[in-house]
């Protein structure tokens, strides 16, 4: 990072004539404002003004950004998070300045430089003060005014300044857009949901602003009282709820960029979902973006949603009209992990209308399987519960509520709940303590997009309130690794007047794929570690009224956005090998009839062997059989001369096999098979007419097909190539990059149903690759399905969904890549601070754990699982107070490659 004396000595003027005018502006105090350059290359150059004003009556430090010229612009305000300041969004207002608005930023109330306590967004505090900034921005000379004392102007910002931005949307009518992200619609809903208290996130609150002292006493003696007793009284909600954007709901009528996060147990998802419905109803356009992070910790994908917030204030600011802000509804998921950094690899859904959070339910039948035995976070399968009858569980609530059930840390791990869709599952259950509800195997796998829900019944045996914490984990086929979805729980408080009686549960908002064969588990559990339950013991039973409705959002799919520039084709050049098959006339052998039982299998190898020319005894491959499926993307791996190229040929039809079969949706391939139209290949280059200009090789090869010219899709394969101008250039002129990205646009010319890569990225650079992988992955998304054979066991291990490994001719091992590298029983632990030497050995001691040793660096524990599971490490590890980053399998592809190959048969 750079340290202020270098970022200077990087921003200095280059030549006298900057000099001159950084010096002059340097010179400049404008009503007590220091003007300051914050960057000098590329117009415009940005400047910003450091000034207090009293706004409402408090000082409050600001800082306002502009750049070049002397035309009129909208402004825009930014608020920070709570307990930052407005240091934390300069990269953001820079960045829109830059753009052409004028953008102030300030530290609210009780943080930064800024005067008075905090008072949570109170309509007579932190809201007057917006109001008061817009009235300074209406006096500036530069920024554009609807009518006198009326800017242009939007509002954003994260958290705390998202929810003013809504706020002043509903007490201000001078804005006219906004984007809050990561916010709450009811602050009382957010830390008093179902009427129980979130405590460990309240805490949080209380300490990141500085401790009670620094709140507005009402709110300082509302928090302890309510710390105190552990249940919110009316008092405490209707306190929260009257600071909340949810009070102005009928008044918030601007165009919203709603941004919520997944990964998020403070502010879920139903806070967008509340904000959506009220505002579109109130006539005003709203998109909803839920993004990969969240409170929680994980990727908040800072430059998609600045992005996304620039383009949503050009077209309601700026009025460009023909801007794109974006679906309607956007989703990011999350699968697989990029072995080169570490980060999970994400892809966009999207839907032109948004879906809310209960589209499409599927009704998922339940049976009632026991809570105790081990702890369900261990894996366990075969408990029972304290007791269980038919479809009702009893279990009991502890004396003093411990020790808790563990969902949701707050503050511990920057994202460990971006694990769960890493297929890591980290809560716990503790025996006795829960009841649990379970489906069958899933005879399909099933994308739940949104909030599942279920009918119960519940008794608490005194007649008490109830206090209980639901969720729904994603349990694997043996039993023994389930996973809870951003490790969210719903809580709730069900009086003694709702039992007894069916009532309907809401279960927490996600998007996850339960995938096929794995099974829902629904579990109440009596505690949880970031809530409070009732100190006194209790005996709860919940009998299950009904299945688990669960929504699929059919509207919601991946985006079929604009795909990378260079790719999309992965289609027909099996058409001009055969071609080439067909003119050299070689001799046919009489086809075998088709196998009905393979009409929709893409590709089976069944004892296929190729001997060298001129060989009696030595194979080039060598009784190799396996078997594609639809939706695949298949890596086929191996070293120098371990037969890829020549199975590849041989699936294409270039060669002939010795022996064995190979067959293509159930159609034997021979030298112009008819079925190798559906077959789209990019082996071993292209061959194209120098003297011809690219676009002019795309035409002659399709003309060459003989297929209709509108099934080339040619036009959306030369947009992706992202030639511009070169593709009316000889391809004599051409570099090997782009002869490469020229060859790949070719082979995908038709939409083939089963597409070969050899070696794809030879000639790209990493921008490319990473573009050629995501377009391999959405290709098989659609249903068809990618065979590439690549060195790079990067790329292969972050595209692929399964792998063909050969060595030598034979094969080695086949099956899908999680299973080839596997989780091993070697986990990497990472942690925020050093690991001592006593620690490692106490880790190393705990039940089920057969060593643990120090990475090199000392910020990280190798463990070795004897017995444990992953999940009751991190559960140990947190009781130690073990400051976790992360937890993930320390085996990659190359170690299991390597470990493939040096064992492989001669």
């Amino acid at each position: 990072m750079e340290t202020p004396t270098v970022r200077w000595r990087r921003l200095l003027p280059r030549t006298p004539a900057r000099w001159a005018a950084a010096v002059a502006v340097l010179a400049v105090l404008v009503g007590g404002g220091t003007w300051t350059a914050v960057a000098d290359d590329g117009p415009p150059a940005v400047q910003r003004e450091d000034r207090m004003l009293r706004p409402g009556g408090v000082e409050i430090d600001t800082s306002y950004f502009t750049a070049g010229g002397s035309g009129k612009r909208p402004a825009v305000l930014i608020g920070h998070g709570f307990g930052g300041s407005k240091n934390d969004v300069r990269a953001q207002a820079e960045k829109l300045a830059a753009d052409g608005y004028a953008v102030l930023t300030w530290s609210a109330r009780g943080f930064g430089k800024s005067g008075g306590a905090i008072s949570l967004n109170d309509p007579e505090g932190e809201v007057k003060d917006v109001s008061g900034l817009i009235d300074w921005l209406a006096g500036r000379p530069e920024v554009e005014l609807d009518k006198k004392g009326d800017p242009r102007v939007g509002l954003t910002g994260a958290s705390y300044g998202g929810a003013v931005s809504l706020l002043a949307a509903g007490y201000d009518q001078r804005v006219d857009a906004i984007a809050p992200v990561i916010t709450y619609w009811n602050l009382a809903d957010a830390l008093f949901p179902d009427g129980v208290f979130k405590k460990l996130w309240a805490g949080i609150f209380v300490t990141s602003g500085g401790g009670c002292e620094k709140f507005e006493k009402k709110l300082c003696e509302m928090y302890e009282r309510v710390a105190v007793s552990g249940k919110p009284d009316a008092a405490a909600t209707e306190l929260l709820t009257e600071r909340s954007p949810s009070a102005v709901a009928d008044r918030i009528k601007v165009p919203s960029l709603l941004v919520q996060g997944q990964s998020d147990s403070l502010f879920p998802l139903g806070h967008a979902d509340a904000m959506q419905k009220a505002i579109s109803a109130n006539g005003a356009p709203v998109s909803v973006d839920w993004i990969s992070g969240g409170h929680d910790g994980g990727d908040s994908e800072t430059a998609r949603v600045d992005g996304r917030v620039g383009s949503w204030f050009d077209r309601y600011l700026k009025e460009e009209t023909g801007t794109d802000t974006g679906p309607a509804f956007r989703v990011t998921r999350t699968g697989g992990i990029d072995s080169t950094d570490g980060a999970a690899l994400k892809r966009g859904a999207s839907s032109d209308t948004y879906p809310g959070l209960r589209s499409g339910g599927r009704e998922i039948p339940l049976r009632a399987t026991g809570g105790g035995g081990t702890p369900a976070g261990a894996g366990a399968g075969t408990g029972t519960a304290t007791k269980s009858t038919g479809s009702a569980e009893t279990f009991r609530n502890p004396a003093g509520a411990v020790p808790p059930a563990i969902s949701a840390v707050p503050g511990v791990g920057g994202g460990l709940s971006q694990l769960s869709s890493l297929g890591v599952g980290l809560s716990l259950d503790f025996p006795g303590q829960f009841g649990r509800f379970e489906s069958a195997p899933l005879a399909t796998s099933v994308r739940v997009t949104g909030t599942p829900t279920v009918r119960v019944n519940v008794k608490e045996a005194a007649g008490q309130d109830a206090v209980l914490f639901g969720k729904v984990y994603d349990v694997s086929p043996d039993g023994r690794q389930q996973v809870l979805p951003s490790q969210l729980v719903a809580p709730y408080r069900i009086t003694a007047d709702q039992q007894g009686k069916p009532i309907e549960l809401a279960l927490p908002a996600v998007d996850h794929e339960f995938d096929a064969g794995h099974r829902m588990r629904l579990v109440f559990s009596a505690t949880d570690l970031g809530y409070a339950s009732p100190a006194e013991p209790a005996t709860y039973t919940v009998t299950a009224d009904g299945p688990l409705t669960v929504p699929t959002a059919p509207a919601v799919a991946t985006a079929a956005a604009t795909l990378p520039w260079w790719t999309w084709g992965l289609p027909a050049a099996a058409l001009v090998i055969a071609a080439g098959l067909l003119i050299t006339a070689r001799r046919r052998t009489a086809t075998p009839a088709p196998d009905p039982a393979l009409t929709d299998v893409p590709l089976q190898i069944t004892g296929l062997s190729k001997k060298y020319a001129k060989s009696v005894d030595r194979y080039a491959v060598r009784e190799l059989s396996f078997r594609v499926e639809k939706g695949q993307v298949l890596g086929l791996l191996g070293p120098n001369g371990a037969g890829k190229t020549t199975t590849l040929r041989m699936l294409m039809g270039l060669i002939t096999p010795d022996e064995g079969e190979i067959r293509v949706f159930g159609q034997a391939i021979r030298p112009g098979a008819p079925v190798l139209s559906r077959v789209g290949a990019f082996v071993e280059g292209a061959g194209f007419l120098p003297h011809l200009s690219g676009r002019a090789n795309l035409d002659l090869y399709w003309q060459a097909t003989g297929r209709p010219a509108e099934d080339a899709h040619i036009e959306e394969a030369l947009e992706i190539a992202g030639l511009g101008d070169a593709l009316a250039r000889a391809v004599r002129t051409y570099s090997q990059g782009m002869r490469q990205r020229l060859a790949i646009a070719q082979a995908m010319l038709g939409m083939p149903d089963l597409l070969i890569l050899d070696e794809p990225t030879n000639g790209l650079d990493p921008p490319q690759i990473r573009e050629m992988r995501d377009v391999m992955i959405r290709y098989a998304a659609g249903g068809r399905t990618v065979i590439v054979s690549s060195h790079l066991l990067s790329e292969v291990e972050q595209s692929c969904t399964h792998l063909v490994v050969m060595d030598r001719g034979r094969l080695v091992q086949a099956g899908p890549v999680a299973e080839i590298t596997g989780s091993g029983d070697m986990i990497l632990v990472t942690v925020a601070e050093t690991v001592s030497e006593p620690l490692a050995e106490k880790v190393a001691s705990l039940p089920g754990i057969g060593s643990a040793v120090r990475t090199d660096d000392g910020r990280g524990l190798l463990v070795r699982l004897d017995g444990a599971t992953a999940s009751r490490l991190v559960a140990d590890l947190v009781r130690l107070d073990v400051p976790v980053t992360g937890v993930g399998p320390h085996r990659r592809l190359e170690d299991a490659f390597l470990t493939l190959i040096s064992g492989g048969a001669a």
